[in-house]
């Protein structure tokens, strides 16, 4: 569970609910269903309009990551490459192959595929980063979900004001309804404003800090994997990967 997630959330809404009852407002009028559906719905139905399908249903799958820190995995394959060099310098790359037909991972099964074809390590960076490239494209065209949706909401929120106040106007034979109605107009906006700024743009931050850490792990394999097709002693090897754990 990441403490600093769960602990933000808390706090901001801790922050909303302190600051509306000390000058003695209630927590009910903050809630109005009808300005919550109408900004949810139209901050999610522009953002699935601009986006596609897959990267919309990829952006709710990469939620999790923002409550559920992803284990750090640095350090780990950092001692498999030293174990991998050591492999290829006492037996030859060849023997990395039962290793490569046991991997899961395509990035890294397509990059020791590489190394065992014999490979240059010229052709196995460039492939890499090509490789690298197009799953960076892909994951943030995921995270921009988030980010539109930071954009839309207060936009939205403003749509439901509008909407609000149109009812109002349609009330004013009775003024016992205007006042609500006024009330359920601003709650609109700050809807809008505050899911944008409470909750979808730090989610796209978050992801988009998580997804820097996932590309500096590739980055290390990439420069390890090249490192060990071009005979790079363990050592020299070590102290490469070594400034990637800093």
């Amino acid at each position: 569970m990441d403490r600093a997630s769960i602990g933000g959330i808390a706090l901001a809404l801790l922050g909303i609910i302190i600051g509306q009852s000390i000058d003695g407002g209630k927590l009910s009028s903050l809630l109005q269903l009808s300005a919550f559906i109408i900004v949810i719905c139209g901050t999610f139905g522009a953002v699935l309009l601009q986006s596609t399908l897959k990267n919309f249903n990829a952006a709710f799958h990469k939620l999790r990551f923002v409550f559920f820190e992803p284990i750090n995995h640095r350090p780990e394959i950092a001692s498999i490459l030293l174990e991998w060099s050591q492999i290829a310098r006492k037996e030859g790359t060849l023997h990395l192959e039962p290793i490569m037909e046991e991997t899961t991972d395509p990035f890294i099964k397509k990059a020791l595929r590489l190394v065992v074809d014999g490979a240059t390590p010229n052709t196995i960076r460039e492939i890499g980063v090509i490789e690298l490239n197009q799953y960076e494209m892909s994951e943030r065209n995921a995270i921009k979900v988030w980010d539109s949706a930071g954009g839309y909401s207060p936009t939205i929120g403003i749509l439901a004001a509008v909407i609000g106040l149109i009812h109002v106007m349609e009330n004013l034979s009775d003024p016992s309804l205007i006042g609500g109605g006024i009330a359920i107009a601003f709650v609109s906006t700050i809807y809008g404003v505050g899911l944008a700024n409470l909750i979808f743009i730090p989610i796209a931050n978050k992801l988009k800090t998580i997804l820097q850490d996932e590309l500096a792990n590739y980055e290390m394999l990439i420069d390890g994997l090249a490192g060990i097709a071009n005979g790079d002693h363990t050592i020299v090897l070590e102290d490469r990967v070594s400034s990637y754990l800093q």
